[in-house]
C-alpha cells in the first residue's frame, strides 16, 4: 500500500506556514501597549495593568460578516471583509464603554489559497489599526470536504476592557436626546435579502451601481462597515455619552431598546435624516416595505447615542471633529413597561 500524506488528504501544512509568514508583519503593525509576545504561541497574553487599567471589567464579543462573505467570494473582493469582521465585533464592545484591546480571527476553508487568505487577513489587520486594537492571533483551518471550491468562512473574537465605574449604559431621563451617526452603507447585515434583491433585479455585480456613480454594484455594496471606536471613546471619556446602540440586524427598532431601561421610549423623527440612495434602491427594486427596511437594515444610521439635552451641541461638535456625520434623531420619554422605540416617518420617506 503506498504511503499516504496529509497533503494527499487535502491539507497543506506548508501553505498554512506560508500564510503565517504573511500574517506576522500585519499583526506586528497592530501591536499596542499591553500586548505580551507575538504570533506563534499557544495563546496570546495581555497585561491590563500595562494598558493603564486600575479596576477593569473585561468585555468580549464574537461575530462574523454573514452572507456578505458570499458576495466577496463570488466577486473576488476579499480586501475589505476583514474590516467588516473587526467592525462587527469592536462596535459591540465600545457601546458598552469598553476599549477594544485585542482581536483574534478564525479562517476556515476547504483548500487554502495563500494569496487570497492573506488579502482577507490584511483587511482584518487594517480594521484592528482603525479600532486601535491588536491582532494577537487566530486559527487557519483547512478542512477538505467541508467547503465548496473557493469558499471560506470567517469569525472574529475581540476582548476589551472598561473601568468598572465607566461601563455603559448610564442612567437616562425623559428629555435626553437621541443622536445618530451615519453608516457607511449596508454594513454587514441583511445581505441574504440584498443578494435576493440583486438576483431578482436583472443586474449583475459588475454592472454600474444605479445609486453610486463611478462604482460597480459590488463595489458599492461591499463598502466596509464603519468602525466607530475612536469617536465614541472620545465622547465617552468626555463624560457626555449615556448610552449607545450599534445598529445591526434588527435596525433601530430592534437595537436601541437594548440599551434603554424599562419605562423609557425613544421617539425617533424620521425627518431627522434622509434614507441613503443604496437603501432607497434596495427598497424600490425589492419592493421592500418601510417597516421591513427599518427592521432589517441600518437605513443610514450605524450608531444611536443618548446624551443630555444640554450637551447636544458639544457632543455634536466633538463627533463631527472626529469625522462623524451626526443627526439629531429624537428624544426619550417615559412609558409603561419595557423599553421601546417609536419611529414617526414623514409622508414619502425613503422614496
Amino acid at each position: 500500500m503506498p504511503s499516504m500524506t496529509y497533503r494527499d488528504a487535502g491539507v497543506d501544512i506548508d501553505a498554512g506556514d506560508a500564510l503565517v509568514d504573511h500574517i506576522k508583519p500585519l499583526a506586528k503593525a497592530t501591536s499596542r501597549t499591553g500586548v505580551m509576545g507575538g504570533i506563534g504561541g499557544f495563546g496570546a497574553l495581555f497585561d491590563l495593568k500595562a494598558a493603564g487599567f486600575v479596576d477593569p471589567v473585561l468585555v468580549s464579543s464574537t461575530d462574523g460578516v454573514g452572507t456578505k462573505l458570499r458576495v466577496a467570494i463570488d466577486t473576488g473582493m476579499h480586501d475589505s471583509v476583514g474590516i467588516d469582521l473587526v467592525a462587527m465585533c469592536v462596535n459591540d464592545l465600545v457601546v458598552q464603554g469598553a476599549e477594544p484591546l485585542f482581536f483574534l480571527d478564525y479562517f476556515a476553508t476547504g483548500k487554502l489559497a495563500v494569496a487570497e487568505a492573506a488579502r482577507v487577513i490584511a483587511g482584518i489587520a487594517r480594521g484592528c489599526e482603525i479600532a486601535g486594537c491588536a491582532l494577537v492571533g487566530g486559527e487557519t483551518a483547512e478542512m477538505p470536504g467541508m467547503y465548496g471550491a473557493g469558499d471560506y468562512d470567517l469569525a472574529g473574537f475581540s476582548v476589551g476592557a472598561a473601568e468598572r465605574a465607566d461601563l455603559l449604559p448610564k442612567p437616562v431621563q425623559a428629555g435626553d436626546v437621541v443622536l445618530g451617526l451615519a453608516s457607511s452603507g449596508v454594513h454587514s447585515n441583511g445581505f441574504s435579502l440584498v443578494r435576493r434583491i440583486v438576483a431578482s433585479g436583472n443586474v449583475g455585480w459588475g454592472d454600474p451601481a444605479p445609486f453610486a456613480a463611478g462604482s460597480t454594484l459590488a463595489e458599492a455594496l461591499m463598502t466596509p462597515t464603519k468602525i466607530y471606536v475612536k469617536s465614541l471613546l472620545a465622547l465617552h471619556r468626555a463624560g457626555m455619552l449615556l448610552a449607545a446602540a450599534h445598529i445591526t440586524g434588527g435596525g433601530l427598532p430592534g437595537n436601541l431598546p437594548r440599551v434603554l431601561p424599562e419605562g423609557f421610549r425613544a421617539v425617533i423623527d424620521g425627518s431627522g435624516w434622509s434614507l441613503p440612495p443604496v437603501f432607497a434602491w434596495l427598497a424600490r427594486t425589492g419592493g421592500v416595505v418601510t417597516d421591513e427596511m427599518l427592521r432589517v437594515f441600518n437605513c443610514g444610521i450605524g450608531m444611536a447615542l443618548v446624551v443630555r439635552e444640554a450637551e447636544v451641541e458639544a457632543a455634536t461638535k466633538l463627533l463631527t471633529e472626529a469625522g462623524e456625520v451626526v443627526y439629531r434623531l429624537g428624544y426619550l420619554e417615559a412609558c409603561e413597561g419595557e423599553a421601546e422605540v417609536r419611529i414617526d416617518l414623514p409622508s414619502g420617506w425613503g422614496a
